[in-house]
């Protein structure tokens, strides 16, 4: 085996033709998602704790940093590509911070605010140290690389000025500081012509995160299985969660590939890649919530006689977030550009939500097995209708463009 070098400057894998070359994610890359999938893990655990709106909401406030943690390092690592000891360390920081994030969100909007905002911080302070590093040692990026880095250390020192401030203020400057770091990519588009996101990888990535949170959804079904007697309706209500689970698998992978971001690349369309970023984040939130949902359902006295309204709402809302995600991903042509798979999508969502409205008195494995049959639906109507997937390939010469 080959040893990395100690240090050695990062150089572009996008731009000049580039992007043509085999992408993948790398080892350190799948390592790193491991820290994610515990981070994950303790967003649902602190959902399942606080079943109401403003648990949601806390939930929401939560899960955006850490996703956005895991969108900054994805794209560093999708446009600048480094194997020395240096990044390894680097990389290793930000996943021991990742890993502190995870353990002050059971209380991250009390006591442990602090140590979580100062875990998010260390996490994005390597960031900037790593776009800082670009930009030295890549004159052909360093517009791009310095605006980054700008951004999001300023988003990192209104983080830390929240610190001054006592709750619920401090978390006002939460929300201030994770406007600028989302807004950041969005007003840097001028510095991105011709360092477009590698156009093979970033699919794989978005992939493997949407596997992350279907894992967990999986786990929430299982927890809320074993710690149950095995009765009848509470395996049937697992049965369906798992089902829910499943179909979403179906029709996000049968559906996802990378020609929409290679026609975006030739046109020209900024705003597909950066619908392919934001558009994303609906069907990351849902999901795990959706399995939190399914398992206080199972967890919830069979011979009741309807589900609790909370766990309704989550179930279907969630559900009906990631149809809607779905949705518009299909409008877009962000996965496969179908207008009646949209228009089913959409369907499915009002559906969801009528469900939720007027399914009060319906018993838990009822509410389960519908919102169940709504998702398998989705899958039936792909399969007939059927379409060749669009996948990457990396052999067909791709033209330069303006994208970011």
């Amino acid at each position: 085996m080959i040893m990395p070098h100690w240090f050695h400057a990062p150089k572009l894998r996008v731009g000049n033709g580039l992007e043509d070359e085999s992408r993948r994610a790398t080892w350190l890359e799948l390592f790193l998602d491991l820290v994610f999938v515990v981070a994950v893990a303790q967003e649902a655990h602190y959902l399942s704790k606080h079943l109401s709106m403003m648990g949601f909401l806390g939930f929401l406030l939560l899960f955006l940093p850490l996703w956005w943690a895991w969108i900054g390092i994805t794209f560093y690592s999708n446009r600048f590509d480094v194997d020395d000891v240096g990044h390894r360390l680097l990389t290793a920081v930000q996943m021991l911070f990742i890993a502190a994030m995870a353990v002050n969100i059971h209380d991250a909007l009390g006591e442990s605010s602090v140590g979580f905002a100062l875990s998010y911080v260390a996490v994005r302070v390597v960031l900037v140290l790593q776009y800082i590093r670009a930009a030295r040692h890549l004159p052909s990026a360093r517009q791009l690389a310095t605006h980054y880095a700008t951004g999001f250390a300023i988003a990192c020192a209104i983080w830390l000025f929240s610190l001054f401030f006592p709750i619920p203020y401090r978390f006002v400057f939460w929300v201030v500081g994770m406007a600028i770091d989302i807004a950041t990519p969005l007003t840097g588009t001028r510095y991105q012509a011709n360092l477009l996101p590698h156009l093979e990888h970033l699919p794989e990535r978005f992939g493997l995160f949407v596997i992350i949170v279907l894992g967990e959804a999986i786990v929430a079904v299982t927890n809320g299985v074993s710690e149950q007697h095995w009765e009848l309706l509470s395996v049937l209500t697992a049965i369906f969660g798992f089902s829910i689970a499943f179909s979403l698998w179906w029709i996000y992978f049968e559906n996802v590939g990378g020609q929409a971001l290679r026609d975006a690349s030739r046109s020209g369309q900024l705003k597909i890649f950066q619908f392919w970023l934001y558009g994303h984040l609906p069907l990351v939130i849902g999901i795990p919530a959706a399995g939190v949902a399914v398992e206080h359902a199972i967890a919830h006295d069979p011979a009741t006689t309807a589900l609790p309204s909370e766990v309704r709402w989550l179930l279907c809302g969630a559900i009906a977030c990631c149809m809607l995600a779905l949705g518009l991903l299909h409008r877009t042509g962000i996965i496969f550009r179908c207008q009646v798979r949209a228009r089913y999508r959409m369907a499915a969502s009002m559906a969801l939500l009528a469900l939720a409205v007027f399914g009060y008195s319906l018993p838990p494995v009822l509410v389960v097995a519908l919102v169940s049959l709504i998702c398998i639906f989705q899958v039936f109507q792909d399969y007939y209708q059927g379409h060749p997937v669009a996948t990457i390939s990396v052999e067909e010469p791709q033209e330069k463009g303006t994208i970011s």
